[in-house]
């Protein structure tokens, strides 16, 4: 039996909370055309989503280590994967639609410039007299406009609900306009769930990658009330051998107190604020997806040591200042001289600025890519 879209919208709708965003009641696309036959319109949104250049991309993308640092480091592909596990777990446990918190997770940092946030802090700043630039933006700018999939419209003609959401993601790192998207209403279930599967993601695997990296030592995350506990429930105490699997077994207990703390907490708001609609949720004063106050103050205790310790360690500080270096200097060149640009980023010029055409040029490639096109500029041994 093949089951058909009306058949998968009404399982959907019957096994959603009455706060969770039904795909039958889509406000659609912005380019009229034809449902799928076998799909609800949010896992096409997915779909289409994972088949874009800019999704392959991100395998080669920095999510805090350059790639050449080491093969088993967090990549913002595997980020991306983690934050959608961790999405539709979410999701799942708390009554929302899955497959659009996926789409929302596997979409959210489409838009990164190599280097990480390094990357997307020297493009803003050589962006700040032609509108600036932001990784959400960006992203949003490739589903609706760079990615050429389709004769008839630009970009991947997604849902409103899924472009909404991926304007609205907002965690400590990342902010957004979303004046076209109801700007007085807040984001969705799934979008707010989107938000905490991205936070609960770096939070652990940084940690995880930290330690793999020995940028800190155990003696230095004895100060945490979270890492003493983590340590207790894994079975080790500060003074212990450390293991592999001593550390596999902390970073699952973090994702896992995460996880529930997140549920348990967004639960009670739910109930206690009578939210029994997704127009009651988004019209709420403030978000109903987060921590409880004790454990979000053990986690933002967490996100300081990372800063402090983890992100502004030397060695990565010397790798992002490199970082820097080289989109300056490629942007400055293809903006002065944009004939060598490749042709088919040129016919952009027809169309947009130079500078956001050659912004654009920059953010879409990899940590690899630039690297090398940075060579092919500057180096005289290298063929163009």
């Amino acid at each position: 039996m093949i089951r058909t879209r009306p058949q998968l919208e009404e399982i959907e709708s019957m096994s959603l909370a009455p706060y969770g965003l039904r795909s039958a009641a889509s406000r659609g696309r912005a380019y009229p055309e034809s449902e799928s036959a076998t799909r609800t319109a949010f896992t096409r949104d997915r779909d289409r989503i994972i088949h874009t250049t800019a999704f392959r991309r991100l395998m080669y993308k920095t999510q805090v280590f350059v790639f050449f640092e080491g093969d088993h480091y967090r990549t913002r592909l595997t980020h991306t994967i983690e934050v959608s596990q961790l999405g539709r777990s979410l999701a799942r446990g708390l009554g929302g639609n899955e497959e659009l918190t996926e789409a929302i997770c596997l979409a959210h940092d489409l838009g990164h410039a190599p280097f990480g946030h390094a990357g997307e802090h020297m493009l803003n700043i050589l962006m700040a007299d032609h509108g600036g630039f932001n990784h959400n933006t960006q992203s949003y700018r490739i589903v609706t406009e760079l990615e050429q999939h389709y004769p008839h419209f630009p970009g991947l003609n997604l849902t409103y609900e899924t472009r909404e959401g991926m304007l609205k993601h907002e965690t400590d790192y990342d902010q957004s306009e979303a004046a076209d998207y109801e700007p007085d209403k807040r984001a969705s279930l799934e979008a707010q769930i989107a938000n905490l599967a991205d936070e609960i993601a770096y939070n652990a695997h940084d940690l995880d990658d930290g330690l793999r990296a020995r940028l800190f030592t155990l003696n230095d995350l004895d100060e945490l009330a979270i890492w003493r506990e983590l340590g207790d429930s894994a079975g080790w105490r500060a003074g212990d051998t450390f293991t592999a699997l001593h550390r596999h077994e902390i970073i699952r207990e973090l994702i896992g107190r995460s996880v529930t703390d997140v549920m348990t907490r967004t639960a009670e708001a739910l109930s206690a604020n009578g939210i029994d609609s997704p127009e009651k949720l988004q019209r709420h004063s403030e978000n109903v997806v987060g921590y409880t106050p004790e454990f979000g103050e053990k986690v933002r205790a967490l996100k300081r040591f990372l800063f402090e310790r983890m992100y502004r360690h030397y060695r990565l500080v010397r790798m992002q200042t490199k970082a820097e270096r080289f989109i300056a200097e490629l942007f400055e060149a293809y903006a002065r001289e944009p004939h060598m640009l490749p042709s088919e980023t040129q016919e952009r010029l027809a169309v947009a600025p130079v500078e956001r055409v050659v912004a654009d040029y920059i953010a879409g490639m990899t940590d690899r890519y630039a690297l090398d096109d940075w060579q092919r500029l500057y180096d005289p041994y290298i063929r163009a």
